[in-house]
C-alpha cells in the first residue's frame, strides 16, 4: 500500500462524500491471458499504518470490472514547494530517497496537470508506465488516483508497469479505446542510463499526444508551477489496483466512471514494428547457420519483448536470450565496450561453430530502450554511436532490415 504522510498534522478537504459502495458483478471481454507474477512495494511511514486494503483486481485475468463497483471522494491535500523540481529534456530525476519524501511526486504530477490544457485532463485517457526501476509500482498507485481526483477517465497502464519510451509513444499514437479514445499523454517513469535501487535513481517525464517529450512551453510552465503549489488533488480511498494482471478495473467517482486499464505491453509495440522492419526477411536471417545471434536484457524493460519479439515472432532460439527478467533493482551500468562484448562473443561461440555476423541490440541496464545497438563483423566491430550511418554505407548487406515502403 502507498503512505502518503505529512511534516504537519492537518485536516484534508473532502470535496464530495464517499458515495454508497455497490454490488461486485464481473464480465469477461477478449483480453490476452497472463500469468506474469507480481511484487508490492511498501513505503514506511512515521505514523501508525492503517490495516492494508486488497488490491482493487479483476478476479482472473481479463475480468472486467463494472464501473458501479467501486467508489471514491476526492481529497485536497494542502502541500508546500520543493525546491528543483525543474523537468529537463529527460524529465525530473532525483534520487529515489528524494521522490519518497511526502507530496514530492504528488507536487510534480499536479504541477503538470495544471499544466495542460483541460481538454487533455478532464476525461482523458493517459498512459503510465515506465522501465521498471525500483519505486514505479509505487509511483503508478500515486498518480493513479491523482489522475482520478483530476478527472481523467482512464488510465493505461502496461502489465507490471513496464513500457520501454517507444513503446509509450507508439501506444499514445497507435492505440484505442473501446469507446474510440486515444491517449492524450503520458507519465514516463524512467531515469534512463542512471542506476536503479533503493538508494539509486528515480525519473518522470511527461508526453505529449504526439507521442514526443513535452515541449519547452509545457515544462517551463511545469516548473513555474512547482514553485507555488499549495495543494494536490488525489482519491486517497481509491484501493490499489493490481497491475500485474492484464484487465480493467471500474471506479465511480464525483465525475463519473474512471478506468484503470492494464494490458500486454508487447502486443502493441510488435505490432508497429511490423510496420517498419521486415519480419520475414529477418527471420529467415536468423534461421541462416552461416548468421549467430544473441541478445542481452540486461534485466531491463526490453525483456518483457524478447520472448515474444525474437522466439514467437522471428523464430529464434530460447538460448539466444539472456537477463530477460525485468528487475527493479540495478546497483551499476554495464559499459558498452569491447570487453563486455567479448562475454557475449563467447556466448555465441559456445553454441555456434562458425562466426560470421553478430547483431547484439543491447539496451544498458536503466535506458532499457532499444537504442543502443552492436554489430559484429569482418573485420570490425561497430561503434554503437556510429551504428546507425555505418549501417547506412552498408546498405547493400543490409537492405533486409526495414520494409519498403514505397
Amino acid at each position: 500500500m502507498i503512505l502518503l504522510g505529512s511534516s504537519s498534522p492537518s485536516t484534508p478537504a473532502i470535496i464530495a462524500p464517499r458515495p454508497r459502495r455497490l454490488r461486485h458483478r464481473t464480465t469477461t471481454p477478449s483480453l490476452p491471458h497472463s500469468r506474469s507474477p507480481h511484487r508490492h512495494l511498501v513505503l514506511a511511514s512515521s505514523s501508525p499504518a492503517p490495516t492494508p486494503r486488497p488490491l482493487a483486481r479483476a478476479h482472473r485475468p481479463g475480468a472486467v470490472a463494472t464501473a458501479a463497483e467501486m467508489v471514491f471522494s476526492v481529497t485536497k491535500k494542502e502541500t508546500k514547494p520543493y525546491e528543483g523540481q525543474k523537468p529537463g529534456t529527460s524529465g525530473l530525476r532525483k534520487k529515489v530517497t528524494v521522490f519518497q519524501q511526502p507530496h514530492y511526486l504528488a507536487n510534480f504530477v499536479q504541477s503538470t496537470f495544471n499544466a495542460l490544457p483541460a481538454d487533455q485532463v478532464k476525461g482523458a485517457t493517459i498512459v503510465v508506465s515506465g522501465d521498471g526501476r525500483y519505486f514505479s509500482k509505487d509511483a503508478v498507485q500515486i498518480i493513479a488516483k491523482m489522475a482520478a481526483a483530476n478527472g481523467v477517465r482512464r488510465v493505461w497502464v502496461g502489465q507490471d508497469s513496464l513500457l520501454s519510451t517507444p513503446a509509450v509513444s507508439a501506444i499514445i499514437r497507435e492505440r484505442i479505446s473501446a469507446d474510440g479514445a486515444k491517449a492524450t499523454g503520458a507519465f514516463i517513469l524512467t531515469a534512463s542510463h542512471n542506476p536503479g535501487g533503493p538508494t539509486e535513481d528515480f525519473g518522470i517525464k511527461y508526453n505529449m499526444g504526439n507521442g514526443g517529450p513535452a515541449p519547452e512551453s509545457v515544462t517551463d510552465k511545469i516548473f513555474s508551477n512547482t514553485k507555488t503549489i499549495t495543494e494536490y488533488l488525489i482519491a486517497e480511498d481509491l484501493p490499489n489496483v493490481d497491475i500485474s494482471v492484464i484487465g480493467v478495473t471500474s471506479f465511480t467517482g464525483p465525475e463519473g466512471p474512471f478506468d484503470v486499464d492494464v494490458f500486454d505491453s508487447a502486443t502493441d509495440y510488435i505490432k508497429l514494428m511490423k510496420t517498419i522492419f521486415d519480419f520475414e526477411s529477418i527471420k529467415k536471417l536468423l534461421a541462416s547457420p552461416k548468421f549467430s545471434f544473441c541478445f542481452d536484457g540486461l534485466h531491463g524493460v526490453a525483456g518483457a519483448y524478447a520472448k515474444r519479439m525474437f522466439v514467437d515472432e522471428l523464430g529464434a532460439s530460447e538460448s539466444s536470450l539472456l537477463n530477460c527478467v525485468p528487475k527493479v533493482t540495478l546497483s551499476s551500468i554495464i559499459k558498452l565496450n569491447m570487453e563486455f562484448g567479448l562475454v557475449l562473443i563467447c556466448h555465441l561461440c559456445s553454441y555456434r561453430k562458425t562466426l560470421e555476423v553478430v547483431i547484439q541490440t543491447l539496451t544498458s541496464p536503466m535506458q532499457k530502450n532499444w537504442l543502443i545497438g552492436w554489430v559484429l563483423g569482418k573485420p570490425q566491430m561497430l561503434n554503437p554511436l556510429n551504428l546507425v550511418p555505418q549501417l547506412m554505407g552498408m546498405l547493400t548487406a543490409t537492405w533486409f532490415w526495414v520494409k519498403d515502403s514505397s
